[in-house]
């Protein structure tokens, strides 16, 4: 079962490290500690059952309570849905900036880095070329080179 454990905003990182330290020190029935980006002041706990939970976070900093009511798996799955790669940039492609500073130029990618999400592009319509290194999000695509 999936508990919502209510904990001080900001301090969700914290309070996992806490009850995981605490979970592998003691035979609690609580199975795993999950911490939700964009679900400040939250962590979610699967557990045994609400008793284990709430054993487990009893008297520990920074928890608040527990909800009510316990997250089904299908409502869990739903918030795990990671984002999708809404695009796949690969080098010699011409994309166009949507934010930033240069929002509105096009450029052609020279070098694409998955692992942290970046792109290096050199601005088309400029007297210099530039390599400009910037995350893949601030770009879409616009022009396809070698796709088949």
């Amino acid at each position: 079962m999936y508990f919502v454990v209510r904990v001080t905003s900001s301090q969700e990182k914290i309070t996992a490290d806490i009850l995981e330290n605490k979970i592998q020190k003691t035979d609690t029935g609580v199975y795993a500690i999950v911490l939700l980006e964009g679900m400040r002041g939250y962590l979610v706990v699967e557990a045994e059952n609400e008793l284990s939970c709430r054993e487990m976070v009893m008297n520990e900093p920074h928890v608040k309570g527990i909800l009510p009511t316990p997250l089904s798996e299908d409502e869990l799955d739903k918030m795990l849905i990671t984002k999708k790669h809404i695009q796949e940039i690969a080098v010699s492609d011409v994309v166009e900036f949507l934010a930033g500073p240069f929002k509105g130029y096009k450029a052609k990618v020279i070098k694409v880095d998955s692992s942290k999400e970046e792109i290096t592009v050199e601005l088309m319509d400029v007297a210099v070329p530039i390599p400009v290194t910037t995350k893949s999000n601030m770009a879409r695509v616009i022009e396809k080179t070698g796709a088949a």
